[in-house]
Order: C-alpha cells, then structure tokens, then sequence
C-alpha cells in the first residue's frame, strides 16, 4: 500500500497540489492519478481520503489523504504547529485503511514534515490487543523515497516511546503490578550501555524513611517498588541532571475513600505519570540525547484492607512533615511527595514530575492540554515551546500561595492531604500541597489526568489509553539538552 499527500487550494475553488512524493508517482502512472482525482468528486478537505486500486503493480492500492494548506504552521490560538498536527492525523487516517485491507506493508509519503508523518503513522496504527486471539494485521511501514530519512526515523522512535506508555497504562493491573512494571522497563534499556536501573524493594523505602508512600502502598498485597533509573547521555556524567518523577499507582481503588465501581478499571493507568516519564527516558536512550536524566517511579497499588491507610490517619514523609489523610483517594501525591524529597538528592537541573493526579484537572482542561504547575518561567517556556512542536499541548495553571493555605491549615498535621474547600480548585491545591515537598528553583508538576485516555479527541490516536505526554517530555529533554544556560 502506499499512502501520499495532497495539500488543498490556498484560494477557495483553486486546485489542489501533490506532494513531491505525490506529483513523482502522478508522473510514474502517466498522469492517472491526477486525472482519478479530478473526476471522482470535490477537492480532497483535511483529513478526508480517497482509495485507488491498481494504478501500479508495486503499489495495488493508493490512499490519497487530505493535508490542508500548505503553508499551515504554527496556529497561535490552538497552540500547535497546525501543519504537523494535520500531517500526522491525515498520515493516520491513511494507514488504518491500508491495515482495514490487510496489507501488511505501507509505504508513507514524508508530506513535507517526515518525523510528524512517521509519528503520525506509528501512533495511528498502534492497538493493544495482546490478550485477544483475534489480532488486527500488523502492518510495516515505511518511508516512500529516502530524501528525510533521519527524520523520518526520529519520528518512528517519538512514536514508539509513546506507544510504549500506551502500552503499559492500557495492559490489565493483573499483569502490570509494580514489579512487572519495573521489570519490563528495565528490559526495555537493558541494550544501552549507559543507562543503569535499581529496582529497589520495600526494606530499601523503609531505610529511606518514605512514610508517606508506605503508607498507601500497605493496604495492597503486591509489595511497592522504587524504580530509579539513571540514563549519563551527558558529556560529562557529573553535569547537573534532569529528573523525572512519575506516579505510579498500578491499580487504584480509591483505599478506604472507595472509587464508584463505575469507570474504575480505567484506574488500571493511574500509573501513566511512571510510563511516561520512563518511556520518556527509554525514547531518549534511543535518541542518545546528549544530557542526563534521572527517572524515579514510586510504585504500588492503593487498596482497601486492614492495612490500608484510614481517613484522619497521619503519616510522615520523607523530609520529615506530617500529613493527616482526610481522603485516601488522594494518594498519588503522598508517592509524589516524598519521591521529590528523594529528587533533591541528585543537584538536578530541574525536576519535572508528572502524574494523573486529579479528578479536578479533567473537570478544568478535559482532553485539550496538560495542566502544568510550575516554580520556573525558563522551565515552562521549555515545556511550552516543546509541546507547540509535538501537538501535545500543555497550559500553565497557577501555584497562588492562596491554595498553599488550603492544604496547610488542618487541625492535626503539618499538612491535609486535601484542600479545606474539599472540590474547590482540586488540582490546583493538590499542586500546592506537593511545593511544600520542594525547594529546587526549577520544578515543573503536570497533571495528566484529563489527557489519560483517549477517546476520539486526538484523531491519530486510537480510542483508549493515551500515553500522553510522553512526545513533549522527550521534545522538551532534547531542548534542554541543546540549552547552554540552566
């Protein structure tokens, strides 16, 4: 199969235009193609295809798909570079037909910009069904041509990180536990020389005085891990890091604060702060970014037991403060808290942390941006012109000192583990709650909630677990791998 490009009129009415790739193949097939296009109905529109069958015996069937305007770059209202945002959802499209014909092999048209048509094809073609009898075709694809070849690459290996945090958020939690979650990353980075990955055990988070995550981890019979991986890409293996710290609550009931059954096996990705930052890191490797990165996953399950961590409960974190559990369904941020104590151990560049950590950051954003929460005008910047690239957008929430009151007045700890105002400005006191566990100048927190799953917001994306994002962290890392200045 092969799938090509082709861009609409700048003016209304005007004809539509090939892509090289497209005018190249018109050429190969005596101008058939085009003569097919002119005759079988109106100009292709955005994301719209049309399916030729035997104009070329290397290529029986041809799926022409809609790019938009040529000149389409960055959208300043939308947040994104439009053209590559409808490079990759056009490119999508295209392959899914090819895999709906069960051809195994695709070639794809670079269409201008070949990591978002790369990107674009692998995200678009990616399913988990590894527990089905009854698979979809795989499907190969290929770049058409080999004028963007390393580009092209870069963008199958932005896709493929990704796919792997889809991969892990959407598998069932009896078969991603905290230790099978630690050790199917360790095997994904056991090829690359300079990376080294601790799977550290309970006694070890026990010595480290991790209260806080202990805690919730007590009420599961699957024992917690710490997963700390360290990636020396740098060219110094001295030189400040960046770390990454990700939630990685592999089921999540609710504990004692039991969830509504309704929708709660979707909490089997509650863990999707942990896969992306550690597919983050597994991209990176591959990339073999120049800079450091250290990646910590606190992993568990939050359950409801004997054990289980009751409301009004208080528990110590890692640095020491005091923290009376109004609501054991908000756990995540006694993981993240004292995981960032643990951060600042390392001298880090900056720490960016990401979980899926509030109801509240779906009820504010739904499935448009990340919510980020930040200390750092230079990190956000960072953050923000990635994300425009990889069409994962993200948006700056505030960090007011009026939610940080909301947390620290509770009548019999140091700090509540929820706002005073209960369903007020949830993320935004949650984010609140996990600065009083940093002092790094540099610390960015994105809520991930709202982009967890997908459901047919992102049209390269199919519907489930979104693995989102994973692009924009690597897209981030690189920059800051190329800033001089921290």
């Amino acid at each position: 199969g092969l799938v090509l490009g082709i861009h609409s009129s700048e003016k209304d009415g005007g004809a539509a235009q090939l892509t090289s790739a497209g005018e190249a193949f018109d050429r190969l097939v005596s101008g058939k193609l085009r003569e097919l296009l002119s005759v079988c109905g109106p100009p292709l529109k955005k994301g719209k295809t049309r399916m030729f069958y035997g104009l070329h015996q290397d290529f029986p069937s041809v799926v022409v798909v809609g790019l938009g305007k040529k000149n389409a770059g960055v959208n300043d209202k939308e947040n994104w570079n439009e053209g590559k945002e409808n490079i990759r959802a056009a490119v999508a499209v295209g392959c899914r037909q090819i895999q709906d014909l069960e051809i195994p092999c695709v070639e794809v048209d670079p269409c201008g910009d070949a990591q978002a048509a790369a990107e674009g094809a692998v995200l678009g073609l990616h399913e988990y069904n590894e527990l089905k009898q009854k698979k979809k075709p795989v499907v190969t694809v290929q770049l058409h041509g080999s004028a963007e070849s390393e580009a092209w690459h870069k963008g199958v290996i932005y896709a493929e990180g990704q796919n792997l945090a889809r991969y892990l958020m959407e598998a069932p939690a009896n078969y991603i536990t905290p230790t099978k979650f630690a050790e199917h990353i360790e095997q994904k980075l056991r090829s690359f020389s300079n990376v080294k990955v601790h799977i550290r055990p309970e006694s070890w988070i026990a010595t480290q005085q991790m209260g806080a995550f202990l805690s919730v981890a007590r009420g599961s019979a699957e024992p917690p891990i710490f997963l700390e991986i360290h990636y020396s890409g740098g060219a110094n293996i001295n030189d400040s890091p960046l770390v990454l710290v990700g939630k990685g609550v592999t089921f999540d009931s609710g504990g004692i604060s039991l969830k509504p059954s309704s929708g709660m096996d979707a909490m089997r990705a509650d863990m999707g702060g942990a896969a992306t930052i550690c597919s983050a890191i597994v991209t990176a490797a591959a990339l073999n970014l120049p800079l450091n990165i250290i990646g910590l996953a606190p992993l568990c399950e939050n359950m409801p037991s004997g054990k289980a961590n009751k409301p009004g409960d208080v528990v110590r974190a890692k640095n020491g403060k005091t923290i009376q559990v109004d609501n054991t369904d908000a756990e995540g941020r006694l993981l993240l808290a004292d995981a960032l104590c643990y951060a600042h151990n390392f001298n880090a560049r900056a720490i960016v942390n990401a979980a899926t950590l509030t109801g509240a950051m779906d009820v504010a954003l739904g499935s448009a941006a990340t919510g980020v929460f930040t200390n750092s005008s230079w990190l956000w910047n960072h953050l923000y012109e990635a994300s425009i690239l990889t069409g994962d957008r993200v948006w700056r929430m505030p960090l007011f000192e009026h939610y940080t009151k909301q947390v620290t007045d509770c009548p019999l700890a140091d700090l509540s583990n929820i706002g005073k105002y209960s369903r007020a400005g949830g993320a935004c006191t949650a984010a609140a709650f996990l600065k009083e566990f940093v002092t790094a100048s540099h610390w960015a927190h994105l809520d991930i909630a709202g982009v967890m799953s997908n459901k047919d917001e992102v049209p390269y994306l199919r519907k489930g677990m979104a693995g989102r994002p994973t692009r924009t962290l690597v897209e981030f890392a690189a920059r800051l791998s190329q800033d001089s200045h921290s």
